[in-house]
């Protein structure tokens, strides 16, 4: 069931007013207001905007093809509210979309129910963008593994794109008939895949003639349980920033002060080796991936520069990772550091829900 949302009633116009309640939200950066990887991602920036690259926080773009879409964090909002997710069409005639998978200890409890996706949406013309589509997926095999493309074809304008193995439609996606007017739109599915382990929401573009330099907004995302949608649950930023940690975080100096230092890096008495051991600022769901990094350096207690041999992470209590251990050879006695000489150094450690 698709619905367009308006105040109390369910007709298409101003988003103003109130739908009442305070839904348990289970999608992360629903408001896209957080960006640790950063705020564009284009063909030429150090993340681009390739098919199954994760761009704002837990949201990741699938499109048909690379480069289809340029994605920003945009202020083109709707009232009372700063951001949202921007798409820019690149290469015309492609389908496009994001998703983001839930974890599964925050999604189990969906399963068997009804629940329901929702979310506020503009095109910047509709007579390419109008056609957009949403989904409430099941992914049924390994827990907080699904696979990176979700999508093995992406088919003719007016027909869905085909999941891939272990992948199904929860719902019957249809056009939601976007404007160029903010308004809020829902769909509502059960979940009665057998062997459910994930669940993921997917937004599309189901157009396949779509017009270079043409934009589509989306904001305010919201899964709950039940038929009806709730008013945008929406976060304190902290809180939104730590959630979004526990799938990616970084390392680095941001301070605007060359040399941040951390302490630490304790040399063998026989030189031999050293490490230094840091806690993550948030436990992660699963063991990360350290995916990029640049400009850090090992200094041991000669203050002599190391390289580094290994990046190890270990978890704490519940299996959360929340440990770093950096290795280095020939790390001379004594209390050493790693440091990173410029503020735009940083290494990141990945931790997203996909295999």
């Amino acid at each position: 069931m698709a619905t367009v949302i308006t105040g109390n009633s369910i007709i298409s116009g101003s988003i103003n007013g109130s739908l009442g309640g305070n839904a348990d939200n289970r999608i992360i950066n629903g408001d896209f207001s957080v960006a640790q990887r950063g705020t564009s991602f284009t063909a030429a920036t150090a993340l681009t905007n390739a098919d199954t690259n994760f761009t704002l926080d837990r949201w990741k773009l699938l499109s048909d093809g690379s480069d289809v879409v340029d994605v920003t964090q945009s202020s083109t909002a709707p009232d009372n509210q700063l951001t949202s997710i921007a798409l820019d069409v690149e290469d015309t005639n492609k389908k496009f979309g994001i998703a983001q998978a839930i974890e599964q200890k925050d999604c189990i409890d969906l399963i068997g129910n009804e629940i329901t996706l929702s979310f506020k949406a503009k095109a910047s013309a509709v007579d390419k963008l109008d056609n957009v589509k949403a989904a409430i997926i099941a992914w049924s095999s390994t827990a907080n593994a699904p696979t990176a493309d979700m999508i093995s074809a992406w088919n003719a304008e007016g027909t869905d794109p085909t999941p891939a193995s272990n992948f199904t439609y929860e719902n019957t996606p249809a056009n939601l008939g976007v404007t160029t007017s903010w308004a809020t739109y829902s769909i509502t599915a059960t979940v009665d895949t057998a062997s459910t382990t994930n669940i993921i929401v997917f937004i599309w573009s189901d157009v396949t003639d779509t017009t270079a330099g043409q934009f589509l907004y989306l904001t305010d995302v919201q899964l709950e349980k039940g038929a009806v949608a709730s008013d945008f649950n929406r976060p304190k930023f902290d809180d939104a920033l730590r959630h979004c940690k526990r799938y990616y975080q970084t390392i680095d100096n941001k301070i605007n002060q060359s040399g941040l230092r951390y302490f630490g890096l304790t040399g063998d008495s026989d030189g031999s080796s050293g490490s230094l051991g840091l806690q993550l600022f948030v436990p992660m769901v699963k063991q990360p991936a350290t995916a990029r990094s640049t400009g850090y350096e090992l200094k041991d207690g000669g203050n002599s520069a190391r390289s580094v041999t290994a990046i190890n992470t270990f978890a704490g209590d519940n299996n959360q990772y929340d440990r770093v251990r950096f290795m280095a050879n020939s790390a001379a006695a004594g209390a050493g550091y790693l440091r990173f000489p410029d503020n735009s150094d940083f290494i990141e450690f990945e931790g997203e829900i996909e295999a």
